[in-house]
């Protein structure tokens, strides 16, 4: 596994010499622009609308716009040195909290940790101490020439590192339009949709969801690519058009115990499968 960055977490006059790793992966398929005429990729230039000419890399600064056309000029140095101002410190751990405390519209991109040379025990201790108190720790590091606010927390025996966003990166939720006050709602109503909620709910299993697009599109390209007949999936049924709240709710409790009695019979049909089989062995 890659490692992004190695630094130091402290807690207390506690270090841990860690490592960190992207815990997860972008996995979207890019498409590439062609000319359709002769199938070769198109290329983009970097050009100076005012010198009317191609600008070279080094040619290139970077600038922050403060007004409209208005830049202030930042050069290599000074941002490396800046930077390094940052990096050189450690990441210290400035408060624990409980995790039920952080919303998740806070929460932005996770990381392994793994102890650096010389970090099994501290790195184990502060696993437990995490694990014993059902805290979570709260940090700052500087990842990508970015200071990040993050938290540490354990995730199946190995210590996470989750970047959150600060709360001036969070847009005021006053903004959002059309949001509707305290609504009268049917007595009926609610505890129609509190038993459909009853009868959807079930024990999270991440691997029961799968990117159908995503599949859909590399089969797609297979196909192609080997010049095979393509064909379409049949189109999902359109939702039923109801307009009726109460009735909306009705159909939905309906066919959601249909659902349900036939995954109880495909289950029941599959352990006697299992039983019959099992059986047939003993027996032979």
């Amino acid at each position: 596994m890659h490692t992004m960055w190695k630094g130091t977490i402290s807690f207390g006059l506690v270090n841990i010499p860690v490592k960190l790793h992207s815990a997860t992966e972008n996995k979207d398929i890019s498409l590439r622009q062609l000319h359709e005429e002769c199938k070769s990729p198109i290329e983009y230039e970097r050009t100076c609308p005012v010198c009317e000419r191609e600008v070279e890399k080094e040619e290139i600064v970077k600038a922050y716009e403060y007004a409209k056309n208005k830049f202030v000029v930042l050069d290599d140095e000074e941002l490396e040195e800046l930077r390094k101002e940052q990096t050189d410190k450690a990441v210290e751990i400035m408060d624990f909290v409980k995790l039920s405390d952080i919303d998740p519209i806070y929460f932005e991109k996770s990381y392994y940790l793994s102890p650096d040379e010389g970090g099994t025990k501290a790195y184990s201790l502060l696993r437990q101490t995490l694990l014993d108190t059902e805290k979570i720790g709260v940090a700052k590091i500087i990842i990508r020439s970015k200071e990040q606010l993050a938290m540490v927390r354990v995730y199946e025996n190995t210590l996470v590192m989750e970047t959150i966003h600060y709360p001036d990166e969070v847009r005021d939720v006053k903004e959002v339009p059309n949001v509707p006050e305290e609504t009268e709602l049917g007595k009926k109503e609610l505890e129609t949709a509190k038993t459909l909620v009853e009868q959807l709910t079930s024990d999270f299993d991440p691997e029961q969801y799968k990117d159908d697009y995503r599949q859909a599109l590399l089969d797609l390209i297979e196909a192609k690519k080997n010049n095979e007949d393509i064909s379409t999936a049949e189109p999902k049924p359109t939702p039923d058009n109801v307009t009726d709240l109460m009735e909306a709710l009705e159909k939905s409790l309906d066919k959601n115990q249909k659902k349900t009695k036939k995954k109880a019979t495909k289950k029941k049909s599959a352990k006697t499968g299992n039983e019959e089989k099992s059986t047939s062995k003993k027996t032979s």
